[in-house]
């Protein structure tokens, strides 16, 4: 196998975030990087980003290596990802950091620092009623306590600033930081039709928000806040109406992107994997990974974001891959 840059050719039944117009708006550089046999036969790709900061080049993934030919198997991605970082070191990238969180590999390259990883995927091709049904109890509940409380969803590019601090007030509640507005209207003018803010409102007041990119390939639910005591329901109310809005559109299922696999008992983050499990979903587990290509600067970007946020996710997760098996 070969790996080499190849023509952008992104359409409808790829990921949003494979699309040139996404990915020139969140890196300073960006491509495809395909694996070709040897009869020069395109086998899979890879959407990647540059993100080049003060003595830093970071290497980012928006979406997990692309099947192209049918018996793409987890061994020839393996292969293909290790070429990968053949590729980057010689165009001089200093980290390949982890990827945004609904990208999940069935593999990872030799030498990468790598943490299990879970998304629940909702599949919008069924009827409705079977989506309904296979909603845990609890959810369907609060569906129907939210529309007998008379909370109307809608959506519209309109609440993109109220969605905006909605969601950085939420994120702040977990000591979490957010982008700035500037980069936020970046975001979302990378994704231009592509992306649909829905907000759940009662009398007049904004109770809980959904940033969620989508083409017919998936819908995303990448952002999401609320009040800090919402109206019951809201939230639940506002993932039912948004499967309904992207099923009736056409688009084949409803990624509610990221959750920790086997997450402490009692935690948050077992709280929102739960939360996210009742919607019916199936679970898909994979791998996050990282790559140091330059030691020396690696080592200094590990340390600064240690400093700053506790460590990223891969560091956060790293010590449960000995015990994770993608069969369990």
């Amino acid at each position: 196998m070969i790996v080499r840059p190849i023509k952008i050719d992104w359409h409808q039944d790829l990921s949003i975030f494979a699309s040139e117009n996404f990915l020139k708006a969140v890196g300073d550089e960006y491509g495809w990087l395909g694996g070709l046999d040897e009869a020069d036969n395109l086998r899979c790709f890879l959407p990647f980003t540059i993100i080049k900061k003060p003595f830093f080049k970071l290497i980012r993934f928006r979406v997990e290596t692309v099947p192209v030919a049918g018996d793409f198997g987890v061994r020839e991605e393996k292969t293909f990802l290790n070429l990968v970082i053949d590729y980057f070191k010689r165009k001089g990238g200093d980290v390949i950091i982890p990827a945004t969180t609904n990208t999940i590999f069935r593999t990872y390259p030799d030498g990468a620092i790598a943490a299990p990883y879970g998304t629940y995927k909702i599949d919008l091709t069924q009827p409705e009623d079977e989506i309904l049904a296979k909603m845990s109890t609890s959810h369907r509940r609060k569906v129907r306590l939210a529309q007998k409380n008379q909370v109307a969803i809608k959506t519209g590019p309109e609440y993109a600033e109220i969605a905006y601090e909605m969601v950085k007030d939420t994120f702040k509640r977990s000591h979490l930081g957010f982008m700035k507005y500037k980069d936020f209207e970046r975001y979302l003018d990378g994704l231009g039709n592509q992306v649909k803010i829905f907000v759940a409102e009662q009398t007049g007041e904004i109770q809980a928000c959904l940033v969620v990119p989508f083409s017919r390939f998936s819908a995303y639910y990448v952002y999401g806040g609320s009040r800090p005591e919402p109206v019951q329901g809201a939230t639940n109310l506002l993932h039912w109406e948004a499967m309904l809005y992207f099923k009736q559109a056409g688009v084949k299922s409803y990624d509610l992107v990221g959750v920790r696999i086997n997450p402490q008992k009692g935690s948050k983050q077992e709280g929102l994997k739960i939360y996210k499990e009742r919607f019916g979903g199936k679970l898909y587990v994979g791998y996050m990974w990282k790559y140091n290509l330059n030691p020396v600067k690696s080592l200094a970007y590990s340390l600064a974001v240690k400093l700053l946020r506790g460590g990223d996710i891969v560091d956060c997760e790293k010590h449960k891959l000995k015990s994770f098996s993608l069969n369990q």
